[in-house]
């Protein structure tokens, strides 16, 4: 089977949409799948204003349409509600051909965070995004269920999973006092760090990561340390390297960055909120709590070994699994229905 993603999120981006499509097309190659992408790499591109490291793809609609047909997918999925994936939506609708979606970002509180546009206008918007998907995927039921609580129609569960050779406890020393407390993703204010960079804690505040508010960031709190991006291996030791990794963002639908740590054996700090709720629950991996100075501290005491026990429960491959499923349910229902429809047109033009 092969399956086309259209997404605008893409290479040489930093962020868990990107690690989320990588892997699975990895992880999916294994049963026999193939994923291909359409991405900005396709299409002449600009930068995002506030966001001058990430680029927004210019596409034209006979080239998606190109490109798709070129492809030959079995299946379409959007990842995104950037321009590629509204043309690859159009397409589709143009055709007739049944397509699937997911749900990766906040965009209503992200928008509203930046412009004083009412999160209800946007929500609107993404629900008829998404209203003729298949499948609207989401990371955690909790997302799944405040999605069909707004309107959304079709939500399905699609888990995510964690390298757990690339993340692992190793021996890492990044030569700053101890405890470290390690926050990792991108710098922008939609991740809420300064409630982490305020907060009054032992040893030393680490920021992993880059964007837009890091220049401002680093010279109010001149005591954190700022390693700006890693990926790889590097990342991985900046994690292992962590006492405790703190998630202050109140709006990220899952966090993959927190089974990331996990898998290195660092218990999490974070508010009580969908995300980190999600992944963690009620299991003895961190701390959550509305005094995220208290969750940092209490999280000093979880063990190293239950974390990345509690980690390897999480696979790329049981997620891509997930995945395929879900586009597979979708495409049967669809033709099932297809194929109804079909009798009944018959079934009335030979009584007429």
């Amino acid at each position: 089977m092969r399956i086309l993603i259209a997404t605008d999120a893409w290479h040489p981006q930093v962020n868990g949409v990107v690690r989320t499509l990588t892997m699975l097309a990895e992880s999916a190659r294994k049963f026999g799948v193939e994923v291909s992408f359409l991405t900005p790499q396709s299409f002449p591109t600009v930068a995002l204003p506030s966001y001058p490291d990430l680029r927004v793809a210019l596409p034209r609609p006979a080239r998606v349409a190109a490109l798709i047909a070129e492809a030959k997918p079995d299946n379409i999925h959007i990842a995104t509600e950037g321009p590629i994936g509204l043309l690859a939506r159009r397409y589709c609708r143009k055709l007739g051909i049944p397509f699937t979606t997911s749900f990766h970002t906040r965009f209503p509180e992200y928008v509203s965070a930046r412009a004083p546009i009412p999160e209800s206008w946007v929500w609107a918007v993404l629900r008829r995004f998404h209203g003729r998907s298949g499948a609207v995927m989401a990371a955690t039921p909790a997302l799944a269920g405040e999605l069909r609580g707004r309107g959304f129609r079709n939500v399905v569960l699609w888990p995510r999973g964690v390298d757990a050779d690339l993340f692992h406890p190793q021996q890492a020393d990044l030569g700053l006092p101890r405890p470290v407390f390690l926050s990792v993703g991108r710098v922008a204010v939609e991740k809420n760090l300064e409630a982490f960079l305020e907060l009054d804690l032992p040893g030393t505040k680490v920021v992993v990561g880059d964007g837009p508010a890091r220049a401002e960031l680093e010279k109010r709190f001149p005591h954190a340390v700022f390693l700006g991006a890693r990926q790889g291996e590097p990342l991985a030791e900046a994690y292992a390297a962590a006492d405790v990794f703190v998630f202050p963002s109140r709006t990220d639908t899952f966090g993959l960055v927190l089974l990331e740590a996990l898998a290195s054996g660092v218990p999490v700090a974070a508010f009580p909120v969908s995300g980190p709720r999600d992944v963690i629950g009620t299991a003895p991996v961190g701390a959550l709590n509305d005094d995220l100075r208290l969750a940092c501290l209490t999280a000093l005491d979880a063990s190293r070994e239950v974390c990345r026990e509690f980690a390897l429960k999480h696979s790329w491959e049981a997620s891509a699994r997930a995945f395929v499923d879900n586009v597979q349910r979708a495409r049967a229902e669809h033709d099932a229905a297809a194929a109804v429809t079909r009798t009944s047109a018959e079934e009335s033009s030979v009584a007429t």
